[in-house]
C-alpha cells in the first residue's frame, strides 16, 4: 500500500476495440486501500470507449528507484455521477472540461481489483480478492499521495 500510496501515476492495461493491447498512464492518487483505485479522464477518450465494451483491465505502479512493483487485475467502472466527479474535481479542471464538473466529458474511471502480484527487492507475493477485502475492511477513499507526503 505504501508503493501505491506514494505514486502519483500508475499505467492502466486493457484490450482495445481491434483486440490490441493498449497502456496508458494515469494520474492516479485516490485509492480505497488496495481494492479500487479513481482515475479522472475524459469519456471520448479511446481507452474509455474500450473499457466500455470490455472491463478487463490491469494497473501497475511502480518506483523503479526502489524496485518495487504491483500489478492490480480487475475490473473497469466508468462513472458519470456526480459524486465520483466531485471527488476527483480540482481547481483548474476548467482548462480540460470547459463545461465544469457537469462536463459531459468528464468522467471517473473506477479499477475493482480482483487480484495482484507484487514484487520488492526482498521478494514476491500475490494476493486474491477475499484477501484484498479483508485488508481493505472499512477503507474509505482517500487521497493516497497526499497522505504520503504530508507537508
Amino acid at each position: 500500500m505504501n508503493l501505491i500510496d506514494r505514486s502519483l501515476f500508475a499505467e492502466i492495461g486493457y484490450i482495445d476495440e481491434q483486440g490490441r493491447p493498449n497502456i496508458r498512464k494515469t494520474f492516479c492518487v485516490w485509492h480505497k486501500g488496495l481494492g479500487a483505485h479513481l482515475i479522472s479522464t475524459n469519456t471520448s477518450s479511446s481507452h474509455i470507449q474500450s473499457l466500455l465494451k470490455n472491463d478487463t483491465v490491469c494497473q501497475y505502479f511502480s518506483d523503479d528507484v526502489t524496485f518495487e512493483g504491483v500489478c492490480l487485475y480487475g475490473k473497469a467502472i466508468v462513472h458519470l455521477e456526480r459524486q465520483y466527479k466531485e471527488l476527483l474535481w480540482n481547481e483548474g479542471d476548467e482548462k480540460y472540461y470547459p463545461k465544469g464538473i457537469d462536463d459531459e466529458d468528464y468522467c471517473i474511471l473506477e479499477i475493482v481489483v480482483d487480484s495482484l502480484r507484487y514484487y520488492r527487492y526482498d521478494g514476491k507475493g500475490e494476493m486474491n480478492r477475499s484477501e484484498i477485502e479483508l485488508y481493505d475492511k472499512d477503507r474509505e477513499y482517500e487521497n493516497g499521495y497526499s497522505k504520503a507526503h504530508k507537508q
